[in-house]
């Protein structure tokens, strides 16, 4: 294991041992030990109670934050005619057919999200081993492939993040950034926890949320009162 810096040492410190803390006091605090030189990326960690080996246990999808992800998403369409028309006017930064499947295979990836209109999928249907390894093949079930190619390039520009449960069953999904205001943050992760109990698995058993933490880039990770799900602003 890494040894702390002396600053991550004292930002550690910090943090009440035993303590669980109310979505808008773990954002400030979240804040408050974020020293890095750079806008650290807050992401919330649920620890839930599937087993995500068993197919009717999964964890996988989308949820757009309120406040954005502050993290600046280049998305390659994979698009002909209107649709490609209608992908650039709404802020695709790579919109193509086959010139975007050569590029690709050329080694070509200046992307972070792509979407595809249905009847391009057996085109970068090709791409499988480049793209999934990546977590980049567009999915219908996360709203990439779709004949509205300009809604879904809005919302990945706009702050849609994608979730998916680990093998340990632990799910971890961006929350914002560190420049964000605590407000902002506790929006946002208000937002996700409604999510991540929407789509709780039939299968699950026991209690779900096990337990709840938010952490920065380089910082250490806070607890969270999972019985407190929204918070927005500070008690009066």
């Amino acid at each position: 294991m890494a040894k702390l810096t002396k600053k991550q040492k004292a930002a550690a410190e910090k943090i009440e041992e035993g303590k669980l803390y109310a979505p808008l006091a773990a954002m400030n605090l979240v804040k408050e030990i974020a020293t890095a030189n750079f806008d650290e990326t807050v992401e919330a960690h649920f620890r839930l109670s599937i087993d995500t080996r068993q197919a009717d246990q999964q964890l996988r999808g989308t949820v757009s934050l309120p406040n954005g992800s502050g993290k600046t998403v280049r998305v390659a369409v994979f698009a002909e005619g209107e649709a490609a028309r209608a992908a650039e006017e709404a802020g695709a930064d790579i919109v193509g057919s086959d010139d975007l499947v050569a590029d690709i295979q050329a080694g070509n990836i200046n992307f972070d999200a792509t979407v595809a209109t249905p009847d391009q999928m057996p085109k970068v249907g090709r791409l499988g081993r480049i793209l999934g390894t990546r977590g980049l093949m567009p999915n219908p079930k996360l709203g990439t492939v779709t004949n509205d190619v300009a809604k879904a390039v809005k919302e990945l520009k706009g702050g849609r993040v994608e979730y998916r449960a680990d093998r340990f069953g632990i799910c971890h999904v961006i929350i914002g950034k560190a420049s964000f205001s605590a407000e902002q943050l506790a929006e946002n992760y208000g937002v996700v926890y409604d999510e991540i109990l929407r789509m709780k698995p039939a299968a699950a058993k026991g209690k779900y949320v096990k337990s709840i933490t938010v952490v920065s880039t380089m910082g250490s990770a806070v607890p969270v009162d999972s019985a407190v799900q929204r918070e927005y602003t500070a008690a009066e």
